[in-house]
């Protein structure tokens, strides 16, 4: 008997379904595409408990007749290829191997579509790939598709899916996604039954990226733009002032298509070179046109990745743009001019109140589990010979030079204050006297719920207004004068990246050293000698006072013999 056998339709339907529906936001996004790619410029998402028992995407587009309507729930049936070349041509979000048969091999499926000249609509029921009903109905022109029971029938692939809740932050996201590349598509998002997102169609794509990346950042994006022989692309990127923990603020789009392309986030950082910290990323809107013949969008199955013909080309354009945007802010003084009323991005802030309210003379001795730099902790007993740069602080004793990172070492302070003050819930709170609105993403705002019960207690009091707004009534003390956006949208991230099964008592941790370090002085920031000293004294109080709770060094030191040595006075 031959051991090689011929899979059944069905099967490598599912088969399928497994490379392009991963869960219930690839069915959204699959039925997005196809949307638009029906030239419509009105959508209608509706989803059920995070898409686990209904997803129904409804369009005004060109619609389909009765025996194109089943023809597109046959395996390998397009309308967007006909000859060899059009498969590396192609012009549509459409194709890699269209996804209507696989979704409906997975789920209950129903579709009801009408094209401009039918008289009736066509309804097809499918359940599990198996086309169960077809008839004709009254219906507008487009195209409306129910996906119900996903999985049902693959309860191996059921049973990976997660919460409600996540899985309704994907679909969010992946619509967000989709509608920021296309701004004069109006789309609205659903769940179980209450309006989550209306993206306005917008004849300016700017006012759709702020609906996205928040309309705060209205006054902290640098418009871009590039064009060539080969390529061409406009967008936006944000000033120095504005970086996040994650690249979650990038957004690259190549013809349309939302891609994730590591050769032009490269170039993204390059335009940026010298302009942000190791770990920090800007946010990005990239549009990019190249001819279709010279890119390649059949590599991935969820079509997330596209190859470049002229990869080094593209490289060059993105890294020249963006970094000729910020050199013109920077020559202009974008910032300053632009930004009043605002905060600048490094605030020469007095930190006298630190200083006075954090009295770590009354705080307990802590327990000795680290070598320290002396015998005995004596930080403030160096002579303080000036400050290097607004960032270093220059010490010397008897037979050393000591060289100490301002930020780090009062980040460290901060640190252990704060984790002393939460064991006992003593953590100084600021109220706001009007309460501040933020709007952060969908993931973020997800994982911020969760941390909503733990912030409190750190005094970060934070309620939820909707959607992905919430409300942030109070805050540590320390924190009183500073932007506190960033502060909570890089917990939020933070929290994502590192997550949050990690415990209690680290999730705690992170949040009180992310804290620290926004309270904290900051570099290039003159401090007088009342001020350095002050700062030296609470540095001897700490259980670690070598390093600042991300593990930088808050000092570093040469003996007199090493430095005499370099000079070459002795050998």
């Amino acid at each position: 008997m031959s051991k090689i056998k011929i899979l059944p339709e069905i099967l490598s339907n599912k088969i399928a379904a497994g490379e392009v529906v991963e869960r219930p936001s690839s069915v959204v996004k699959e039925l997005l595409e196809n949307s638009l790619d029906a030239k419509s410029t009105r959508v209608i998402i509706e989803v059920d408990n995070g898409g686990l028992s209904l997803m129904r995407v409804s369009d005004n587009g060109i619609g389909m007749s009765r025996d194109d309507a089943l023809l597109s729930l046959e395996r390998y049936a397009t309308s967007k290829i006909y000859k060899d070349r059009d498969l590396f041509s192609i012009n549509t979000l459409g194709f890699r191997g269209e996804a209507l048969p696989s979704i409906a091999s997975v789920s209950k499926f129903s579709l009801i579509t009408k094209d401009e000249i039918s008289e009736a609509g066509t309804e097809i029921f499918v359940d599990g790939g198996t086309i169960k009903k077809v008839s004709e109905i009254g219906a507008p022109m487009g195209t409306m598709i129910t996906v119900r029971n996903l999985f049902f029938n693959t309860p191996a692939r059921r049973k990976f899916l997660k919460t409600v809740k996540t899985e309704m932050v994907h679909i969010a996201e992946a619509v967000a996604n989709i509608a920021l590349g296309w701004p004069d598509v109006q789309f609205k998002l659903y769940h179980n039954g209450k309006i989550v997102k209306n993206w306005y169609s917008s004849p300016d794509p700017f006012n759709r990226v702020l609906d996205v990346v928040g309309n705060d950042m209205k006054n902290d994006l640098l418009r871009i733009k590039f064009e060539d022989n080969f390529i061409s692309g406009k967008g936006w990127i944000s000033s120095h002032r504005v970086s996040r923990k994650t690249s979650r603020g990038i957004y690259i789009y190549i013809n349309g298509r939302v891609v994730r392309d590591r050769g032009i986030q490269h170039a993204l950082f390059e335009g940026y070179a010298g302009r942000l910290m190791k770990g920090q990323f800007p946010v990005a809107v990239f549009f990019i046109r190249v001819p279709y013949d010279q890119v390649d969008v059949n590599v991935h199955p969820s079509k997330h990745e596209v190859r470049l013909a002229q990869q080094n080309q593209v490289h060059k354009a993105v890294i020249g743009a963006v970094s000729e945007a910020l050199h013109i802010a920077d020559r202009s003084k974008w910032s300053a001019e632009n930004f009043s009323g605002q905060k600048p991005f490094c605030v020469s802030e007095p930190v006298a109140r630190y200083n006075e309210s954090i009295k770590l003379k009354d705080i307990p001795a802590f327990s000795a589990v680290q070598k320290n730099l002396w015998e005995e902790k004596r930080f403030s007993n160096l002579r303080v010979v000036g400050q290097f740069h607004d960032t270093y602080i220059l010490c010397e004793s008897d037979e050393e030079l000591v060289l100490i990172d301002q930020h780090a070492a009062h980040e460290r302070v901060l640190f252990e204050h704060l984790k002393k003050l939460s064991m006992n819930s003593k953590i100084e709170v600021q109220k706001f006297l009007v309460p501040e609105t933020i709007d952060i993403g969908y993931r973020e705002a997800d994982t911020l719920e969760k941390l909503i019960p733990d912030l409190k207690k750190l005094g970060l009091e934070i309620e939820p207004f909707g959607g992905t707004t919430f409300v942030v009534k109070s805050v540590p003390a320390i924190l009183a004068d500073r932007e506190i956006k960033p502060i909570i949208l890089e917990i939020a991230e933070k929290m994502l990246e590192s997550g949050l099964s990690q415990g209690l008592e680290k999730t705690i941790d992170q949040c009180l050293m992310l804290i620290a370090c926004h309270g904290a002085i900051k570099a290039n920031q003159r401090l007088s000698d009342k001020q350095t000293s002050a700062l030296l004294a609470q540095l001897d109080e700490c259980e670690n006072s070598s390093h600042c709770p991300h593990g930088r060094p808050t000092w570093i030191s040469w003996t007199l013999e090493s430095v005499e040595k370099s000079f070459k006075r002795i050998v």
